[in-house]
């Protein structure tokens, strides 16, 4: 029997949408407010979904304290109170959209837990704009 089971966290943090070469005001005109040189921010949500099989000895699809701990080392730690743009290394060449915090935080999670595990990330960049990544 396969099952998902999920847990949430959250962090906050400060970027700035543009791309390096364009005019402020090309990077305006595509990115808006969120190309603001003096960066913006989000308190963002965060929603990991784990699938599988449930362990028959345990009964766990995977012990949330192992899950909870993952989350807080590769991605509150990483991410929460910093600039994204300057502060984080994966973005330092990536443009900080919430798809591309979604990919990079699912790929530091895939790094982390048993192939045996299908991830789902769900990101809240504000309650109404969000972006799901299964890989």
């Amino acid at each position: 029997m396969s099952l998902t089971v999920y847990r949430k966290a959250h962090f906050n943090a400060a970027h700035r949408l543009f791309k390096e070469g364009w005019s402020d005001a090309k990077n305006l005109a595509v990115f808006g407010k969120c190309s603001n040189p003096n960066y913006h921010g989000h308190n963002y949500e965060l929603e990991v979904g784990l699938t599988g099989t449930i362990d028959p000895e345990t009964g766990f699809l995977i012990d949330l304290k192992l899950l909870k701990d993952i989350i807080k080392e590769e991605v509150e730690d990483a991410f929460d109170h910093k600039n994204l743009n300057l502060e984080v290394p994966e973005f330092r060449s990536l443009n900080p959209t919430v798809e591309n915090i979604a990919i990079v935080i699912w790929e530091k999670l895939r790094k982390r837990l048993e192939s045996r595990y299908e991830i789902e990330v769900k990101l809240y960049e504000t309650p109404r704009n969000f972006v799901v990544y299964n890989g």
